[in-house]
């Protein structure tokens, strides 16, 4: 990644403790970035300077912890770098959209590891990368059988999952017939887990 190419940040879920914020600023400082803090009861924000640019990290507030809300798109290398290490760092959830040229790469993570990656083309799309799921064939196609909720729901989660990264798919492709196919599909699998967690 070079340093014109934007990195976008998107559906972050990082949760941590005060020390990681900490942590957070004081490599910024040591990396040589401009930047300043405000505290509140609510929130924590770390202003950070990038050339002419001011970026905004936003910080909630919940209980002892803190959980960073909001998107934010970056074309700073080293920031991007630092932003990556904390979702690792902290197991989070995120989507990464690197833009290069006339080129998408859309990284889905979870608990800090990619499971799946797509390279986005004008209006072709190609899955570069799909972590395989942890059960066996075997064991969805018993659990598919099974009418056991303590064994469907797994596997129902598992579904919803799929169904949703295809749902995003059809969003980015802008294709309107798959996006409302998966809506309907969504539709169903969450009335069956609302059924089932009865």
């Amino acid at each position: 990644m070079s340093r014109s190419h934007e990195v976008e940040y998107c559906n972050l879920e990082l949760r941590f403790d005060r020390r990681l914020i900490r942590n957070f600023i004081k490599a910024l400082i040591q990396e040589g970035y401009s930047l300043y803090w405000s505290e509140s009861e609510q929130q924590f924000i770390i202003s950070i300077r990038t050339g002419r640019k001011l970026i905004k990290l936003k910080f909630e507030r919940i209980g002892e912890k803190y959980k960073i809300v909001g998107d934010y798109s970056f074309k700073d290398e080293k920031l991007a770098e630092m932003m990556e290490k904390m979702i690792g760092d902290t197991r989070g959830h995120a989507v990464v959209k690197r833009f290069k040229d006339r080129q998408i790469l859309i990284e889905n993570i979870m608990f800090g590891e990619i499971i799946r990656m797509v390279e986005i083309t004008g209006i072709e799309h190609k899955v570069l990368y799909q972590k395989e799921p942890v059960v066996t064939v075997e064991e969805v196609m018993q659990a598919l059988r099974s009418k056991r909720p303590d064994e469907r729901i797994p596997v129902l989660r598992l579904e919803l999952d799929y169904e949703l990264s295809n749902l995003q798919d059809a969003i980015v492709a802008n294709d309107e017939a798959a996006a409302q196919a998966s809506k309907t599909k969504l539709f169903e699998l969450r009335h069956e887990m609302l059924l089932l967690e009865m």
